[in-house]
């Protein structure tokens, strides 16, 4: 069993909150507060799109969970995400998504490319949204990301109970549209009837969409041979010379 998979052992003690520890004091608002407007958070300020869709575990597609992709573009080939569990307040930071054009893709050697996943099916199928945003106004950009891939590391299991960001961090892959890679349907229909909308309506409008112009065949690794990824931990001895006298 690879280190990523391996269930976390006993919790911390506590009354079961997520995750564990007591209320934030008075004390530390005021602490926090201050410090927002003392400090420039510029990171933070560049992202410029929320977008809600799902991912699966690359080493069990079974396992499905919402994601909150918070995005920056750093250039037009170029995006990174911080990713959580929801758009609420109490929101947690499950994961890293980075995204690149297939641009970039085609010049990575194989053994990275087998690591990233298409985005082209889970955008036309109407699973990848920008809530509250009008259809007429994302599309454009919709149309720019249906030709990317990307590169989701999830270092938070929310959907086996982890209390705490526990292990080694996991590869996730995106929907696709085989028996495998399909999203359970009650996830779409509860993610749905939250935002008000349909995938299934917005997949009807997104049929222009096209993606990258071939499809490379270490993309979406597990649907060409079966076999996903998982991290081990080992222990390795350091390098111990000081990097100055």
């Amino acid at each position: 069993m690879a280190s990523s998979d391996q269930t976390p052992g006993p919790m911390p003690p506590g009354d079961g909150s997520v995750p564990p520890g007591k209320s934030m004091t008075i004390g530390q608002h005021i602490i926090d507060k201050g410090a927002q407007v003392m400090q420039s958070l510029k990171p933070i300020k560049q992202m410029s799109q929320h977008v809600c869709t799902f991912a699966m575990y690359s080493h069990d597609i079974s396992r499905q969970i919402e994601t909150h992709h918070y995005v920056s573009r750093v250039n037009q080939d170029f995006l990174q995400c911080a990713v959580y569990d929801s758009d609420d307040s109490k929101g947690r930071l499950i994961g890293v998504e980075y995204i690149i054009s297939d641009r970039i893709f085609e010049t990575l050697p194989s053994e990275e490319q087998k690591l990233w996943h298409t985005h082209e099916y889970e955008i036309i199928s109407g699973l990848w949204v920008n809530p509250r945003v009008p259809e007429m106004v994302q599309k454009p950009e919709l149309e720019n990301l249906a030709r990317t891939y990307g590169k989701f590391w999830c270092t938070w299991q929310i959907d086996r109970g982890d209390r705490l960001p526990l292990g080694a961090p996991t590869l996730m892959m995106s929907p696709q549209g085989v028996n495998l890679g399909m999203v359970a349907p009650e996830l779409v229909k509860k993610r749905d009837e939250k935002y008000g909308i349909s995938s299934q309506e917005l997949e009807k409008t997104r049929m222009d969409i096209a993606g990258p112009e071939t499809m490379n065949p270490y993309a979406n690794y597990w649907m060409q041979t079966g076999k996903g990824f998982a991290i081990d931990v080992e222990l390795t001895d350091m390098k111990k010379s000081a990097p100055f006298p």
